[in-house]
């Protein structure tokens, strides 16, 4: 059998799709992209040379904005903070009576659960929404 450059590039960029499948990671992803445009460009007659360089420009420039672009997205809240992960975040809850140093027991969700007041100004009875979950302790605002 008889391989010429482009196959050995399309070969490269396969196990580099499968390597990133395997491991989640999205760099992988971009080399590929470098590998693809290496096979392209032999495609095109240029020789190893021309190839390395393809592969090696596109698979950097692409790897070099992949790290800009997530070096620059706005973080996601912790999950004790983050109500797309937490569901109970936002939920409401009533206190009864708090404790001198702004503890309580509410019932929420069919079972008694911690609380802290989180809020500003002093603690009060009364409906307050959940701000955060610490482990087993909701953290309470008005």
């Amino acid at each position: 059998m008889d391989w010429n450059s482009a196959t050995v590039w399309w070969i490269a960029a396969g196990l580099l799709v499968a390597a990133e499948l395997a491991t989640g990671s999205f760099y992988l992803l971009m080399l590929a992209l470098g590998a693809t445009a290496g096979a392209l460009a032999a495609h095109a007659g240029l020789g190893p040379a021309g190839q390395m360089l393809a592969a090696a420009v596109v698979g950097g420039v692409a790897v070099f904005g992949c790290y800009r672009r997530r070096s620059r997205a706005t973080r996601p809240a912790p999950a004790s903070h983050n109500p797309d992960v937490n569901l109970d975040i936002g939920q409401t809850v009533r206190v009864d009576d708090w404790s001198a140093d702004g503890q309580s027991r509410v019932q929420y969700r069919g079972a008694a659960w911690q609380a802290r007041f989180v809020g500003a100004g002093p603690a009060q009875t009364g409906p307050h929404v959940i701000r955060a979950v610490d482990g087993n302790c909701l953290l309470l605002d008005r």
